[in-house]
C-alpha cells in the first residue's frame, strides 16, 4: 500500500479512535499514557500488565476500555485461594450418563480483567500461560480455542506490598506492555473529586466492534518502518543482552536481557504508536517512546543493581543513549 493511501485511511480511522478516547475520558481523568497503552494493546492484540498502588483507577481504566468494545468482558479477582479450575473451567462428572461435561471458566471471554494478578499463587499463574500465548485452553484431554479477540489486561500492586508475589518470568514476558500508573497532579485530583464525590459514576459507551478492531489492527500493521529502524530495534534488544559489544559498561547490572518477544513487540508497538499519532511511518522517537513499557519487565537486574537502587528504566536509558540512532 502506498504511503499517501495509507495516510488517507489512517485519517479516516482517527475519528473512531477519538471517540474511544472521549468515552474513556468520561470515566478516567488524565492518564493519557495509560489510555494510549491500552489502545495499542487493543490494536496489536497484546496483553498488558498495569502496575500502581491501590486507588489509582487501574481497574476503572480497563473497565472503561472494555465498555467501549462490543465484546464479552469478564473481571476476575485474583486471590490467594483462587484455583486454576476457577479460571479455566473443569470437567463435571454426570453419574446418570457416566460422562463428563465441560464447564468453561471465565477465561472464555474476549477481554479479561485479571485484577490484582500478583495476589494469586503460582499454579494459577501457570494456568494462564497457554491462554496468553496460544490463545487456547486445555481442560482434561480437550483443547478449546479462546474467542477472538482475546486480551488479558492485568493489574498488580507493587510487589513490596503485603500479600503480593512476584509473577513468573515466563508469564511476565507474555505481556506486551508493563504500564506504570502514577498519582494524578493537583488539577486532575480536583477533577476526580468533582466527578466522583458529587455526581453519580459515569460509564463508557460502546464504540467499536471486533470487526473494526481487526481492520484497525491491519491498518496499524501496515504502517511503514524503514529497514534501518528495524536494525535499530534489533540493536537495542541485543545491547540489553550483550552491552559490552556496544561499548556500554552495564553488563554487571543485567542478569538477563530482553527476549525475542521484545523485538516483536517493539516493532508492533512502534507502528501502533505512529498510527495513534496519525502517521503512516515510524520514527526513531516512536521506538524510544514505547520502549520503556516494552522492556522494563524483560530486563532482569542483578543483585548489584538492586543494591545500588538502579531500575530497569535507568538501564534502558543507557541503552538508548549509547546505541546509534539511524
Amino acid at each position: 500500500m502506498r504511503i499517501d493511501e495509507l495516510k488517507h485511511r489512517i485519517e479516516e480511522a482517527h475519528p473512531l479512535i477519538n471517540r474511544i478516547r472521549d468515552e474513556i475520558g468520561n470515566v478516567l481523568v488524565g492518564q493519557r499514557n495509560l489510555v494510549d497503552g491500552l489502545l495499542m494493546g487493543l490494536f496489536t492484540r497484546g496483553h498488558i500488565l498495569i502496575e500502581g498502588v491501590p486507588g489509582l483507577a487501574k481497574t476503572s481504566a480497563v473497565k472503561a476500555l472494555a465498555d467501549t468494545v462490543r465484546a464479552e468482558f469478564k473481571r476476575i479477582q485474583f486471590t490467594p485461594d483462587l484455583l486454576p479450575a476457577d479460571l479455566l473451567g473443569t470437567e463435571v462428572y454426570r453419574p446418570k450418563t457416566g460422562d463428563f461435561d465441560t464447564r468453561k471458566g471465565p477465561i472464555f471471554n474476549n477481554i479479561i480483567l485479571a485484577d490484582e494478578i500478583n495476589r494469586a499463587p503460582s499454579k494459577v499463574q501457570s494456568a494462564l500461560l497457554e491462554a496468553m500465548q496460544e490463545r487456547q485452553v486445555t481442560i482434561g484431554e480437550t483443547t478449546y480455542p479462546l474467542p477472538r479477540p482475546f486480551l488479558v489486561l492485568a493489574t498488580q500492586n507493587p510487589i513490596d506490598q503485603e500479600g503480593t508475589y512476584p509473577l513468573p518470568e515466563a508469564q511476565v514476558d507474555r505481556f506486551m506492555f508493563k504500564l506504570l500508573v502514577d498519582y494524578p497532579d493537583r488539577t486532575e485530583e480536583k477533577e476526580i473529586m468533582r466527578r466522583i464525590g458529587f455526581h453519580a459514576p459515569v460509564s463508557a459507551g460502546p464504540v467499536i466492534d471486533p470487526v473494526q478492531i481487526d481492520a484497525i489492527a491491519a491498518l496499524a500493521g501496515d504502517v511503514y518502518m524503514d529497514e534501518k529502524l528495524k536494525d535499530y530495534i534489533v540493536d537495542i534488544v541485543f545491547a540489553s543482552r550483550r552491552p559490552a559489544d556496544y561499548g556500554i559498561d552495564i553488563g554487571h547490572y543485567i542478569q538477563y536481557g530482553a527476549s525475542p518477544r521484545a523485538t516483536i513487540f517493539l516493532s508492533q508497538a512502534a507502528r501502533a504508536y505512529a498510527f495513534l499519532q496519525g502517521r503512516a511511518y515510524v520514527t526513531p522517537q516512536d521506538i524510544k517512546t514505547v520502549a520503556p513499557s516494552v522492556l522494563r519487565h524483560r530486563i532482569i537486574l542483578t543483585y548489584e543493581a538492586e543494591a545500588e537502587d538502579l531500575t530497569s528504566e535507568t538501564l534502558i536509558g543507557h541503552l538508548f543513549d549509547s546505541v546509534e540512532v539511524p
